[in-house]
């Protein structure tokens, strides 16, 4: 029995103010057959404020999360993918597989995506990282001039060690050698420390192109063509899918501001 618990039993001693973990910031919970340990969601209110500063949230979003996320009217395409996150949200750490959000743009990822990290911050106390795929790959690029105080090293640590990781707009940058050998490690890190990674990209899931030639340029690009097809063969096994085909809601808003 955790030490915590059998000091605040003693008498004379008052009781666990959490009857749930017994003021240790863990429970087990049953995941099938499985009995499995989880933090309790009292540790998460005297982490959230921290974990939130240290998520990295661009401003724009702050104010995204699962109840702003409309799925209805025009929008109502998303419904099946904002059960997905509840249920994701709902189960995690039990099952820590990560989301490969899938849609154009305009069509709600960022938002869902940053909706998932704040519900676990603040029901779960989970540490998570959101990062700008084409700004983290322009931060590691300027640390190679040697007049930057930070390395690559240290740019990369939190995204290697962070519990999740938002990998935000994946593919929008062109590839080249040095940006697939970047996602490889990236990727590779996290899945080796078994990771959880939410990543969201404007280009569907399929294979690199093996045209050539005027058929080949015509062709619309899949995420094979722009991270590598080993890559897009590791998202499989780290990640589910979850298509979102719905309209540009920011086309939306600018035709209802316009009337």
């Amino acid at each position: 029995m955790p030490r915590n618990i059998v000091a605040n039993n003693m008498p004379g001693n008052a009781g666990p103010k959490c009857v749930t973990c017994g003021d240790t910031g863990w429970k087990t919970v049953l995941f099938g057959v499985e009995e499995r340990v989880m933090r309790c969601s009292c540790s998460a209110q005297e982490r959230a404020p921290r974990l939130l500063a240290q998520a990295h949230i661009p401003p724009r979003y702050a104010n995204c999360d699962l109840n702003t996320y409309i799925a209805e009217g025009t929008q109502r395409a998303v419904t099946a993918a904002k059960i997905a996150a509840g249920k994701f949200i709902e189960h995690y750490p039990l099952d820590k597989t990560g989301l490969l959000l899938i849609g154009p743009s305009g069509a709600g990822k960022t938002h869902l995506s940053v909706a998932i990290v704040k519900q676990l911050i603040l029901t779960k106390g989970v540490a998570c990282l959101f990062c700008d795929y084409r700004e983290l790959l322009k931060q590691i690029q300027n640390s190679y001039n040697p007049s930057v105080q930070v390395t690559e090293l240290d740019l990369l640590r939190p995204v290697f060690q962070t519990e999740i990781l938002v990998l935000d707009d994946l593919g929008a940058v062109k590839p080249t050698e040095w940006v697939w050998d970047t996602v490889s490690v990236i990727l590779n890190t996290r899945y080796n420390e078994n990771r959880t990674t939410i990543i969201t990209t404007n280009f569907m899931d399929g294979p690199a192109a093996a045209l050539t030639g005027a058929r080949g340029a015509a062709r619309e690009e899949m995420l094979g063509d722009r991270i590598g097809e080993r890559m897009r063969s590791r998202l499989c096994e780290m990640c589910r899918v979850i298509n979102i085909n719905a309209p540009d809601y920011r086309q939306k808003f600018r035709a209802a501001g316009s009337r």
